[in-house]
């Protein structure tokens, strides 16, 4: 994440809610390295179980203060649909 998307927050958060296009939620932590805002534990998990491939596009838009939507859009630019399967539930977010 840039920095320069990190002005929208008063603080920026130690967790995120990835939510995707079905309502599903993950819960990522945030760190900062490097100067930049990265995602960190549950994001590897997250991006195995979704198969992010490399030539995806991932966006990220900004729901609330602590929410991010994830849309994925595979390497023919096709928006990736991704069932609420089971997952690790360490990092499913509660509602």
């Amino acid at each position: 994440m840039p920095l320069n998307f990190t002005k929208h927050f008063v603080a920026v958060p130690t967790e995120f809610k990835l939510r995707n296009n079905t309502g599903c939620s993950w819960k990522v932590t945030v760190k900062l390295m490097n100067g930049m805002v990265t995602l960190d534990q549950g994001w590897a998990t997250y991006a195995a179980v979704h198969q992010i491939k490399i030539g995806y596009m991932v966006t990220f838009k900004l729901l609330t203060p602590d929410t991010l939507k994830v849309i994925i859009f595979d390497d023919d630019g096709i928006e990736v649909v991704n069932k609420c399967g089971k997952h690790d539930e360490a990092f499913a977010a509660k509602e």
